[in-house]
């Protein structure tokens, strides 16, 4: 029972925000009535009502791309996003003798567009429906037993998510928000048949590259154009020649009237994951630990495949998608701890909380249960804690590609051989596509030498962690603890046949017992050390369903904290639809400094260099020499805008997302957030945060006098000038 008040009594939290305003909030949909006066305020000119549908226009416009957003922008399934969001598909179709990251790829004619890979994925929102009650009653009739809680929830999940799938091609997902005390089903139409139909050469799509990442000024070009297809029936279909354009019911149109500062936009999103209703304990850990720790490996790794790469164009190419993530994240980790310090993160999370809990302390008994729950995810934290160098050792050198596909492998066979709805979440016959998918496009991101140079780095770092945080059978299989041991070990794992893509795949159907009497080395470690991971995943289980019963009632005691001061209270991020909205502006980063919020072509000439990431195509520094704006220079500015500024709440997952004006139209793409920004995820600054976006009028520039693609530009109905 008490589970189900916690969920009234939090949606009347959400009900009362008195104190919501432009800038700080990644809002769910169902808020939008409730912030009506300050949209409007901010300089919203369309109806909140109409933003509340989120089917109708401009709202049914935006998808999900599965870690980034897109939009549709013509009547033909042409979906605009970042350049960076459709880099794997690039990279995917890039060879060392015909590399489409660097010189760029246009598609003249819809029969000349690329598959962007067999799980590319097109996720169109149909519906959201709230669950709470029920999700509620499944865990809590778990009781005491905290592996059944995550059982149950798991179990609820399941039979969910089939009941809303049986209506054929779409993909539905169960979302937890505010740590569980509220559940909502997302049910999509999944497009599985997604090309690549434009996209600018790296010198535009990733001008500046990793030295510019997070950083103003910025002249990046980042945006990228795929396309939907379905088959003739209009249904979701894998890929075929036969397939035609998706006909989507809502898509944007570019803005007519030029944008400039202090005019209101507002983004719809996905935005995968922030932490700011976490506990002061989390911070710490993530601060002092994780991100230094990753941020050190990503660092080195960078290094060795960047080495390997200078040998091997093969390596340079297939890795590039992993280069650039692991560029991204650890230049991001960088700048939040350089945040943490700027703002005294660490004391305004611990000052707040212990504000909260001298509020409950003074709450008597009905503060109890809160103050228990507390203590309840410390304790958790520091379970987690004593085996977190384990965790990250073990996990990276099991998820290297050849060990990837075996485990991976293994534990198919392993759930294979239960009834559907019996199987792990990710083994179920709604996984397999996916599975599949990810064996076949193996083989242009892997390359057998980097692949063990990988696995070599994660087992040395294994072999220094403290006894107890060993593994048996590892070490077993392993053979010794030294330099040796570890040849020894890359030597065999060298002659496993899971190099090929057929020898993958063919193991997609194999039997468990295939799989224990094989030969095959990276098979042979797979099944060796699977007990041990089956093992450690119930110990996680087991925490999750500890931090089930706790998590929503702290968090309900903190939304309930923040209502009584007159704060507004929305979910963290979870990749679920979000709608965040400001202003164009710039802001001072210090003292004598002061950013404004548009750059323009000519900034773009100023940093060039000749040699990469500053070398622009020789195209675009003709066209800025004769001052050829092809009729989009705002007179404002003088030229042309590139990028802008603006004090929206975004992060990861938000890239691609449409920027909208006032009407509604198409003003940008959000593709990065300002260095002060990053620490935002854990501890809102509303004096630095501003999100980063390139300008529409730059993509039609680009598309019009350096990359053409008339072909694009008419069909979202803006000819060349």
């Amino acid at each position: 029972m008490r589970l189900r008040l916690l969920s009234v009594s939090v949606l009347a939290v959400l009900a009362a925000v008195p104190a919501a305003h432009a800038g700080e909030g990644m809002w769910v949909p169902q808020q939008l009535p409730q912030i009506a006066g300050p949209l409007e305020k901010a300089g919203l000119k369309l109806s909140p009502r109409q933003l509340a549908d989120l089917t109708g226009d401009p709202m049914g416009a935006v998808v999900a791309l599965g870690g980034c957003t897109a939009s549709f922008v013509s009547p033909n399934g042409l979906v605009v996003t970042n350049h960076h969001c459709a880099y794997g598909a690039i990279q995917l179709n890039s060879t060392a003798q015909d590399n489409l990251i660097e010189q760029g790829f246009n598609a003249p004619t819809p029969a000349a567009e690329l598959s962007a890979g067999p799980n590319a994925r097109v996720f169109v929102l149909d519906q959201i429906t709230d669950v709470t009650e029920r999700a509620q009653a499944a865990i809590a009739a778990a009781g005491d037993d905290a592996l059944g809680r995550t059982r149950a929830l798991e179990d609820f999940e399941k039979k969910l998510v089939a009941q809303c799938e049986a209506d054929e091609g779409f993909r539905c997902r169960l979302y937890s928000f505010s740590g569980g005390n509220v559940y909502r089903l997302f049910k999509n139409l999944e497009i599985r048949d997604v090309r690549l139909a434009y996209a600018p050469p790296g010198s535009v799509g990733k001008y500046g590259g990793d030295i510019d990442n997070w950083m103003w000024p910025r002249h990046t070009g980042d945006f990228a154009f795929y396309r939907a297809y379905v088959g003739k029936d209009g249904k979701p279909a894998a890929f075929s020649a036969d397939n035609v354009p998706y006909k989507p019911r809502h898509w944007l149109t570019l803005a007519e009237q030029p944008l400039g500062a202090g005019d209101f936009v507002m983004v719809a999103g996905y935005p995968g994951s922030t932490n700011r209703y976490a506990l002061a304990a989390e911070f710490d850990n993530t601060a002092q630990w994780t991100y230094p720790t990753i941020a050190r490996h990503y660092r080195e790794l960078i290094a060795l495949v960047g080495e390997a790469g200078k040998q091997d164009p093969d390596i340079q190419v297939k890795y590039a998608s992993t280069m650039a993530g692991w560029n991204n994240t650890s230049k991001n980790y960088a700048g939040q701890l350089e945040g943490f310090r700027r703002i005294d993160a660490a004391g305004q999370k611990h000052a707040e909380e212990a504000a909260v809990l001298a509020w409950l302390k003074g709450q008597g008994g009905k503060g109890a249960a809160a103050l228990a729950a507390h203590d309840r995810l410390v304790a958790l934290l520091e379970q987690s804690k004593a085996t977190r160098e384990r965790d990250l050792a073990l996990g990276m050198f099991n998820n290297t590609a050849v060990l990837g596909s075996a485990t991976q492998l293994y534990r198919l066979a392993i759930e294979r051989a239960k009834p559907d709805a019996e199987r792990e979440p990710g083994y179920q016959q709604r996984d397999l596509p996916a599975i599949e998918g990810g064996l076949k496009q193996l083989e242009r991101r892997y390359v057998p030498a980097m692949d063990r140079q990988l696995q070599e780095y994660w087992l040395n770092e294994y072999l220094k962690l403290p006894a107890a945080q060993r593994v048996a059978a590892v070490d077993a299989w392993l053979g010794g603890g030294d330099a040796a041991a570890v040849q020894r070990a890359l030597d065999r794992l060298a002659g496993t046949r899971l190099s090929g893509t057929e020898e993958r795949l063919k193991w997609m159907d194999a039997e468990r017992d295939a799989f224990e009497s094989s030969d095959d080395p990276a098979i042979q470690y797979a099944v060796a050390v699977m007990p041990t991971l089956l093992q450690l995943e119930q110990e996680r289980k087991t925490r999750a369903g500890q931090n089930l019963a706790a998590r929503p009632v702290y968090l309900q005691a903190l939304a309930d904290y923040k209502n009584g001061q007159g704060r507004f209270v929305y979910p963290d991020a979870n990749l679920s639809l979000r709608i965040t909205f400001g202003n164009v502006t710039g802001y001072v980063p210090r003292d004598g400094v002061e950013y404004t919020p548009f750059t323009t072509l000519e900034g773009v000439v100023a940093k060039e260099t000749g040699a990469a990431p500053f070398d622009s195509p020789r195209a675009l520094l003709d066209a800025v020499a004769a001052k050829r704006y092809g009729g989009l220079e705002d007179p404002r500015l003088g030229s042309v805008p590139v990028n802008f500024l603006a004090d929206l709440d975004i992060t990861g997952g938000n890239s691609g997302s449409p920027v909208l004006d006032a009407h509604g139209r198409l003003v940008g793409l959000a593709f990065d957030g300002n260095w002060e920004s990053v620490s935002s995820n854990w501890v809102f600054d509303p004096k630095m945060t501003r999100m980063i976006s390139v300008d529409q009028r730059y993509m039609r520039w680009i598309m019009q006098e350096v990359y053409p693609a008339p072909q694009l530009l008419r069909e979202m109905g803006v000819g060349a000038r």
